[in-house]
């Protein structure tokens, strides 16, 4: 199954956890085997095979134990800004978001019953 947007989250994890199935037992592993060299407990690789909630790091684990790590960089990527957002910045690093800029010439948003 290819993982889309208009999944549930509760899908996309029980295809996560399937793959991840797949892969271990194609290394011939057994899930305490796995969850030995992965450092985190086999009711943990259950739990992951079984698309339910686990740590953060116990996932990212279990991805290192089945050289699977390099694929989280192009899960996400890298933010790379664009060529103006680079001479914008002048090098600098943006830090949050900011809120949207209203400009005193703008024209106010109109609303309904509102005379212009």
């Amino acid at each position: 199954m290819e993982i889309e947007k208009n999944l549930t989250d509760k899908a996309i994890c029980l295809e996560l956890g399937s793959r991840l199935e797949r892969i271990r037992l194609d290394r011939n592993q057994t899930q305490a085997q796995l969850a030995e060299s992965a450092g985190v407990s086999k009711r943990t690789v259950e739990r992951l095979e079984n698309g339910q909630p686990v740590q953060l790091t116990s996932f990212i684990r279990v991805c290192r134990e089945l050289d699977l790590i390099e694929r989280i960089d192009s899960l996400i990527p890298e933010p790379v800004p664009s060529p103006i957002d680079q001479i914008k910045m002048q090098g600098r690093t943006r830090r949050r978001a900011s809120s949207p800029n209203l400009d005193d010439d703008s024209p106010a948003e109109w609303k309904w019953g509102e005379q212009t």
